[in-house]
């Protein structure tokens, strides 16, 4: 007697390894990019890791899962089951735990997933929400354009300034914060929190106009 086929989330499941563990199916996934490792916890490039940690500490998530190459939590926001994610891949391979998880979810990157990242061509701290957009050369996310074959979905992007020169980027990036940049820092996690929120409630056209303009808390 012939089998029927493998769905193609099944197969992903079983090449890799990575049946779900989450006990509801997602109907959004946030993401948060960084680097896994102590080493890299309070690092510049790790701000969108900081964004799900202050997640997980608002809504008392507990400990993570580890499923499709990351570390994810479940909650449930005004009647939507959420998915928080930080890839496990390191930045520059974001794409394949991204895509992995919206393939296996049949989901829209368009609609259905929020993707978190830090920004050197922003001030420290400062937010800046887009619906579509090109990569500026975040690793991470030119990843994930390339893994889910387009640019087309939301992304947060939070500011960490930049070096004096371009060769210094690749180190830079992996610095803490200076002293006197961690309260604004924490500032824009916890307002990063909030926009997610916002997104989940109402979508990133209201995200855009609450966290772009000027005239959002001066950093």
């Amino acid at each position: 007697m012939l089998k029927s086929p493998l769905s193609i989330g099944n197969l992903i499941a079983r090449l890799f390894n990575r049946t779900p563990k989450n006990k509801m199916k997602p109907d959004k996934i946030i993401v948060g990019l960084g680097n896994p490792g102590a080493q890299y916890r309070a690092t510049r490039h790790n701000i969108g890791y900081m964004v799900i940690d202050e997640l997980v500490a608002r809504y008392a998530l507990g400990a993570p899962k580890r499923q499709f190459h990351a570390q994810t939590w479940e909650m449930q926001v005004g009647g939507k089951n959420v998915m928080l994610m930080q890839p496990t891949t390191f930045m520059n391979l974001s794409g394949q735990a991204v895509a992995e998880v919206v393939r296996f979810y049949k989901l829209d990157p368009k609609r259905d997933l929020f993707v978190i990242c830090d920004d050197l061509d922003l001030p420290v701290a400062k937010l800046r929400a887009r619906e579509s957009a090109g990569t500026g050369g975040q690793k991470g996310l030119k990843d994930i354009v390339a893994k889910l074959g387009g640019q087309d979905f939301p992304r947060l992007r939070i500011g960490i300034g930049r070096p004096a020169s371009s060769s210094q980027v690749v180190d830079f990036v992996l610095t803490s914060f200076r002293k006197d940049e961690r309260e604004l820092v924490e500032l824009a996690v916890k307002d990063a929190g909030d926009a997610v929120l916002l997104w989940l409630d109402k979508g990133i056209n209201d995200v855009m106009n609450r966290y772009n303009t000027a005239s959002n808390r001066e950093r």
